[in-house]
């Protein structure tokens, strides 16, 4: 099999219900293909030491005169697990349509001899969807209240703690119809579909463009109302709170130390600012720099960046060792690594929070919460609360 791209007409990305969809766009570059799966690329467990099989198979599949631009050529998609020590699947699709914030068009098609699948018929949206919380509120509120001693007491300085919701509809979700009702609803956010993982995330893992490398690390948040008064004073009080702040450090702390050693140069923006996320907002900062030569492939990074302790805690071994207990389930794909990377190792990963997992009339769903030391409980709740309800919206159009 051979990769050919060629220059495209300009256009956007037609969403049809019950296609195949695989997408993830952003505001600087839009990756999507709806026509069938050239083929997947297996990652053995823990799939975090074995990234490099990726770029063998994509560059099998680069010609001679192979465009070297970020997200030409065969591009591998995928949604990593949250687990570390799991294994992993990427997708490469027969076509991929890409455009950038630069105004350019382009089309890549992997010949693998085989027709593109027809077209089926256009799936109902649900009519009837039931919602439960997997663990009772009550219960979930204890958990925070043991992670909170068990800071105090000095064992971490913060936990993340999700809350699992769980979906039943009269008929099949269609990952496609909710990604173009989250795309609506989110157009700055990285909005993404990887086989029945659908979400809209705001938060940039890390992304390699050339030997340029960025990560958006965000924590610390608080709900928006929708007044523009009310959503000022909580995002003043937000950047002024002493809890989220030393929060959104812990992050960006990490995400600066682990980047650094590939790097010629590195810097983080001094001070974070607000970055508003349908019913939230975050603080977050901009980590920017020059990859030293020869560049490390984006998902190199990807590995050694997640989880970072906006999903995981810190410090890190303790934190997923407690996180595992009070959570007590698989957190599947929720808050991993989720994006795209191309035969000459650029690429763009969120972090796969704010999203839905889909499997036929049946989807999971997590919200989570950066548990420190003054933590109240309840107020963590709500925050599980505001966080989901984006997601939910999308699901729950009938």
């Amino acid at each position: 099999m051979r990769a050919v791209t060629r220059p495209t007409d300009p256009g956007e990305p037609v969403v049809e219900p019950g296609r195949p969809l695989v997408a993830f766009a952003s505001p600087r570059r839009t990756l999507w293909g709806d026509e069938g799966v050239a083929l997947r690329i297996g990652l053995p467990a823990p799939w975090v030491d074995h990234v490099g099989l990726v770029a063998e198979v994509l560059d099998g599949l680069r010609g001679d005169d192979a465009p070297t631009g970020p997200g030409r050529g065969p591009v591998a998609f995928g949604a990593l697990p949250y687990d570390r020590g799991a294994a992993a699947e990427l997708v490469v699709p027969r076509v991929v349509r890409g455009r950038d914030h630069e105004g350019a068009h382009w089309v890549t098609t992997v010949d693998d001899g085989s027709a593109a699948p027809a077209p089926g018929p256009v799936p109902p949206a649900p009519g009837e969807v039931t919602i439960r919380s997997v663990r009772d509120p009550a219960d979930w509120c204890d958990d925070v209240a043991a992670a909170t001693k068990r800071i105090v007491d000095g064992d971490l300085t913060k936990v993340v703690l999700a809350r699992e919701l769980e979906l039943r509809a009269d008929t099949s979700f269609d990952p496609a119809r909710v990604f173009a009702r989250l795309r609506a609803a989110a157009p700055h956010a990285m909005c993404f579909c990887v086989d029945g993982f659908v979400g809209a995330s705001p938060e940039l893992l890390v992304s390699r463009v050339g030997d340029v490398v960025r990560a958006h690390p965000m924590a610390g948040t608080t709900p928006r109302t929708g007044d523009p008064q009310v959503d000022q004073r909580r995002a003043a009080e937000l950047l002024g709170s002493s809890k989220n702040r030393v929060e959104h450090q812990i992050t960006i702390d990490m995400v600066h130390e682990t980047l650094l050693p590939w790097c010629s140069y590195l810097d983080a923006e001094p001070e974070p600012s607000i970055v508003a996320a349908g019913p939230v907002q975050h603080l977050a900062t901009m980590v920017e720099g020059r990859l030293s030569h020869p560049a490390p492939s984006v998902l190199e990074l990807v590995a050694a960046l997640h989880p970072t302790p906006a999903v995981g805690g810190w410090p890190r071994t303790p934190a997923l060792e407690l996180q595992a207990r009070l959570e007590g389930t698989d957190r599947g794909r929720y808050a991993g690594p989720v994006g795209w990377v191309d035969a000459g190792g650029n690429g763009s990963w969120a972090v796969g929070i704010r999203s839905v997992e889909l499997s036929g009339r049946a989807a999971r769903l997590f919200a989570g919460v950066g548990v420190v030391a003054d933590s109240d409980p309840v107020a963590e709740l709500e925050e599980t609360r505001a966080k989901a309800q984006a997601t939910l919206g999308a699901l729950l159009r009938l």
